[in-house]
C-alpha cells in the first residue's frame, strides 16, 4: 500500500508520462520514440497545468473581492477539486480506486465490453470520492468499495460512448475522456440539444467562435473575447483600471496559451494513439481501441473557454439567489471548464447553448454541493485533512456533479440494492454498446450489401 501511495503522491503530470512510456512500449513502439512521447505529454501537461494555475490565480482573487463588494454570506467554502482529491485518496478506502480501476479495464477490455484503455489513472479520485462518501455516510466499508466499482463501470460506459462526438467536434482520433467530472454532463447536454433544437429562432441561431468571429470581426476573436470578459468580470469586482487591464490580459493570455499547451501534449499523443489503432487493427481485426485521458486536453478549445468564463460570474450570483444553497463558490470557479468541456461537442460549439444549459446544470449542482457538505467535511476528518477555521466545506468538483447525488442518495435509501441495480443498468449498457449495438450494425450492413447483390 505504501508503493501504490507514493505512485499516487507522483501527481499525474508525473504519473501520465511513465504510463504512456509502458503503454508505448507494449504497443510495439521503440523505446527512444516511446520515451519521447512520455515526456511530450508530460510537459504538455505541466504547461497545461501552469496555465490553469494562471486561470486560477487571476480569477481567485476577484472572486473573493466580487463576494466582499456584494456582501455574500455563505458558510459552506468550496475548497477545490485538489482538497476534493486529496481527501478522497487520504483515506483506506479512496486508496484502494486505482488498483481496483486498473483491474476492472484489463477485464473489461478481456471480455470485450469496453473500447476504453485508460491511461489517465490518477483520475480515479472521482470514484474514491463516492466510495469515501458512501463510507462516511454508512459506516460500510465493502459498500463504499462496491459503490466505487459501480462508479468505474460508469466511466468505461461513458468513456465508450463519448469517444465519436470527441473526433468529430475536437479532432482527437481514438481519445476518449472517462473523467468523473466532465463525462457526466455529456448526458445533460443531450436532452437540452434536443429542447434547444426545437425552439423556433433559437435553433438558427449560431453562436460557436467561427461564426462570432465572422460576424463580429476582431471582436470575435478568441483571445479579445479573453479580454473582453476579463475586463466585465474586473468591472464587478470592483477592481481599478490598472487591475482590471491586468485581469483582462491575464484572461486574454489563457485563451490564447491553454490551446497551445493542449496541441503540445496531442503531439505526444499522436503516436501512441496511432501505434494503439495498428495494435487493434492487426490483432483485433473489426475492434477499436480509444485511449482514455484527463479531459485537461478539451478545456483549450475556444468555445469552453468563453463559455466557461462568462458562467464563473453567474455561478456566484446563483450561489447567492439561490433559497437553501450554502456554498461559496471558489476554490473550482477556474475548474468550470472541466464541468462543461463535454457539453461543447453536443452543442456543436454553440456558446450561447453552453453558457444556459452550464449555468442550469451548475445551479442544481449547487444544491447537490449543499447536500453533500457534511458528508464531505465529515471525509475530510477522517482523511486528517486541514480544513483551517471552516467548519463546512464542499466542492464544485466533485461536489457538484449528478452522478455523486446519484451515487451516494442510492446507498443512503436502498443500501446494496440500490447500487447493485444500478450496476447492473450500466452494465447492460456496456454489454449493449460493445456487443449488441455492433453486431445489429453489422446486420444491417450485410442485408444491405444483399439487397445490392
Amino acid at each position: 500500500m505504501g508503493v501504490l501511495q507514493w505512485f499516487v503522491d507522483l501527481g499525474a503530470s508525473v504519473m501520465l508520462p511513465i504510463i504512456i512510456f509502458v503503454f508505448a512500449l507494449v504497443l510495439g513502439s521503440k523505446p527512444g520514440k516511446a520515451f519521447r512521447a512520455g515526456l511530450t505529454v508530460g510537459i504538455g501537461f505541466i504547461g497545461l497545468n501552469l496555465v490553469i494555475g494562471l486561470l486560477t490565480d487571476s480569477l481567485g482573487p476577484a472572486a473573493q473581492s466580487m463576494v466582499d463588494n456584494f456582501g455574500f454570506q455563505l458558510n459552506t467554502i468550496d475548497v477545490g477539486w485538489p482538497a476534493a482529491a486529496a481527501i478522497s485518496y487520504g483515506t483506506a478506502l479512496g486508496s484502494l480506486a486505482i488498483p481496483l480501476g486498473i483491474a476492472a479495464n484489463v477485464i473489461l477490455l478481456g471480455f470485450g465490453l469496453t473500447r476504453t484503455l485508460n491511461v489517465d489513472v490518477w483520475d480515479y479520485w472521482h470514484c474514491a470520492f463516492t466510495g469515501s462518501l458512501v463510507y462516511a455516510l454508512t459506516g460500510d466499508f465493502a459498500l463504499g468499495l462496491f459503490t466505487i466499482a459501480v462508479h468505474i463501470l460508469l466511466i468505461f460506459f461513458l468513456g465508450d460512448i463519448l469517444a465519436k462526438y470527441i473526433e468529430k467536434f475536437y479532432g482527437f482520433k481514438n481519445i476518449t475522456f472517462p473523467h468523473g467530472a466532465s463525462a457526466p454532463s455529456f448526458l445533460i447536454a443531450l436532452p437540452f440539444n434536443w429542447l434547444f433544437d426545437r425552439i423556433p429562432g433559437f435553433n438558427k441561431l449560431e453562436a460557436n467562435p467561427e461564426a462570432i468571429q465572422k460576424r463580429m470581426g476582431i471582436f470575435g476573436d478568441s483571445t479579445v473575447m479573453g479580454v473582453i470578459i476579463g475586463i466585465v468580470i474586473g468591472i464587478l469586482a470592483g477592481y481599478n483600471v490598472s487591475e482590471i487591464l491586468q485581469l483582462s490580459v491575464q484572461t486574454g493570455a489563457v485563451m490564447l496559451l491553454m490551446p497551445r499547451m493542449v496541441a503540445l501534449l496531442m503531439e505526444g499523443l499522436s503516436p501512441v494513439s496511432e501505434a494503439a489503432g495498428a495494435f487493434v487493427k492487426k490483432r483485433f481485426p473489426g475492434r477499436d481501441l480509444y485511449i482514455g485521458m484527463d479531459s485537461a486536453l478539451s478545456v483549450g478549445h475556444p468555445a469552453v473557454l468563453s463559455a466557461s468564463l462568462i458562467i464563473v460570474p453567474v455561478t456566484l450570483f446563483l450561489a447567492v439567489f439561490l433559497p437553501g444553497n450554502t456554498v461559496l463558490p471558489f476554490g473550482d470557479l477556474a475548474t468550470i471548464p472541466f464541468l462543461v468541456c463535454l457539453m461543447v461537442p453536443v452543442f456543436r460549439g454553440n456558446i450561447l447553448r453552453t453558457v444556459i444549459a452550464g449555468s442550469i446544470y451548475i445551479a442544481v449542482g449547487l444544491y447537490i454541493a449543499t447536500w453533500v457538505a457534511p458528508l464531505f467535511t465529515d471525509s475530510a476528518v477522517a482523511a486528517n485533512f486541514d480544513m483551517g477555521a471552516n467548519t463546512s466545506i464542499s466542492a464544485l468538483v466533485d461536489g457538484a456533479v449528478w452522478t455523486t447525488f446519484v451515487f451516494v442518495w442510492l446507498p443512503k435509501v436502498f443500501s446494496w440494492f440500490g447500487i447493485g441495480v444500478l450496476g447492473l443498468v450500466i452494465l447492460f449498457g456496456l454489454i449493449y454498446v460493445n456487443k449488441i449495438k455492433p453486431k445489429k450494425q453489422a446486420n444491417a450492413v450485410n442485408k444491405s450489401q444483399e439487397k445490392v447483390v
